[in-house]
């Protein structure tokens, strides 16, 4: 499948997104109000959260990755165009799911919460999208994605149905899930020549940098409202001063650790993503009562390891075992990822009702007396775990598949020319 019957593709799935929704879903109370003409206020308590998370997504996540020079067209416009297929295909796919594994089966009925989980899978999917990025097509990219949703859901499904496991901020299940998801793939299908002998393509300039903290700025800015937007009441807060406080700390850490190892120079890699690594760490435990001290401290620390990752692991992985990895999705979302879900754990195991009064179980709902501190950290820690092995494996086999011929990618990497009409073009149109 080459992109020679893209349109034929996106038009085919449009229209059955459109049969699946006919038939599977349905507005929830909330949208369409009740019998008794009681009138819900989730739009007002969740849209502007959700319209944050929005503009993380389009902007934030689509901007940061136009570092690329020639191809800021492909990096924003296929952020726009897979954005907005997923947000329609995850929510049938995750409600599949929650019927499957909730034996339990309904239609899908639809409020502001299930968007916000629809642009949360988007998230995950443009984070391996990061990993792979300039050298996907189109065709590819759209049947990844198709692959990426549905063990993504199954993923999300064992850890909060099976495992009751919290993770608010989505350091586990999107922002460790979409890097390792992405990592598999890319070291399965950078493995040829053509890409690397078009490896000099992969570079920036000023301009491009300049677009791409855009991106990190908006990232940075809403970060609060990503990691919050479904919690509430006194959570809610915590999230906000936690995320906050986290950011900050990640921000002046990776400055400070990439003026030490560029030469005595800041490097913009570094400042694009480094300076974001506190909000994806922070995450799992955005809502927990770690004390503003312990934000600081785990944003410091990711905000330092995401950079060194940036200067030194990155490169040796690439030299030592030919694992590409175009944005750095390892070191902005994966190490700090897990550093979330551990993080996460460990606030679980050495939680108690003190902190929370009897509103511990609004944080973590096995916790009803039946499952004790430490058991519900190691829940935590298990589906770290799963999140990594189903991410992993799921990719490499995603990678074999886009592999195959029928996907034979033959545009050019790291360059628009061949998907979209560049202004010297349209100049010669107009005037040839």
């Amino acid at each position: 499948m080459t992109d020679k019957y893209i349109t034929q593709t996106i038009l085919t799935f449009q229209v059955l997104l459109f049969i699946g929704y006919y038939l599977f879903t349905d507005y929830s109370n909330e949208a369409i109000g009740t019998t008794d003409g009681t009138v819900s206020n989730d739009i007002n308590k969740y849209y502007p959260f959700f319209q944050d998370v929005h503009v993380m997504i389009f902007i934030g996540f689509g901007y940061l990755m136009t570092f690329l020079k020639k191809y800021a067209f492909t990096s924003v416009g296929y952020t726009f165009l897979i954005g907005s297929f997923i947000i329609q295909y995850s929510i049938l796919v995750n409600g599949l799911f929650h019927n499957i594994f909730m034996n339990h089966y309904e239609k899908i009925y639809l409020n502001i919460e299930s968007l916000i989980i629809g642009d949360f899978t988007v998230g995950a999917v443009l984070i391996s999208f990061g990993a792979l990025l300039g050298k996907l097509s189109l065709s590819q990219l759209f049947f990844m994605s198709i692959i990426e949703v549905i063990l993504y859901s199954v993923n999300e499904s064992i850890g909060v149905i099976k495992y009751q496991a919290v993770d608010m901020g989505g350091s586990m299940y999107v922002h460790t899930f979409g890097a390792y998801f992405g990592l598999a793939v890319s070291y399965i299908v950078s493995n040829n020549k053509k890409l690397l002998n078009n490896i000099k393509d992969e570079s920036s300039d000023a301009n491009s940098d300049t677009f791409a903290m855009i991106g990190t700025l908006f990232l940075w800015m809403f970060w609060p409202s990503f990691n919050g937007a479904l919690a509430s009441g006194n959570s809610q807060h915590r999230v906000v001063i936690n995320t906050i406080l986290s950011l900050t700390s990640s921000c002046m850490a990776a400055f400070a650790i990439s003026k030490y190892l560029r030469k005595k120079k800041f490097n913009m890699i570094d400042i694009q993503n480094a300076t974001l690594a506190g909000g994806v760490a922070v995450g799992s435990s955005a809502d927990l009562v770690i004390g503003p001290s312990f934000s600081m401290l785990i944003g410091m620390i990711a905000g330092i390891v995401s950079t060194f990752g940036y200067n030194k692991l990155q490169p040796w992985l690439y030299k030592k075992y030919g694992l590409h990895d175009t944005c750095g999705v390892n070191n902005l979302h994966g190490i700090p990822g897990i550093i979330g879900g551990l993080s996460g754990a460990i606030s679980a195991a050495f939680t108690s009702n003190e902190l929370y009064g009897d509103n511990i179980q609004n944080v973590f709902p096995a916790m009803d007396g039946t499952r004790s501190n430490k058991e519900q950290g190691l829940y935590q820690f298990l589906a770290l775990l799963t999140t990594i092995f189903i991410s992993i494996s799921g990719g490499l086999l995603t990678g074999k598949i886009l592999n195959m011929r029928i996907f034979q990618n033959n545009k050019a990497y790291y360059d628009d020319k061949d998907n979209w009409h560049l202004e010297e073009e349209e100049a010669l149109l107009i005037n040839p």
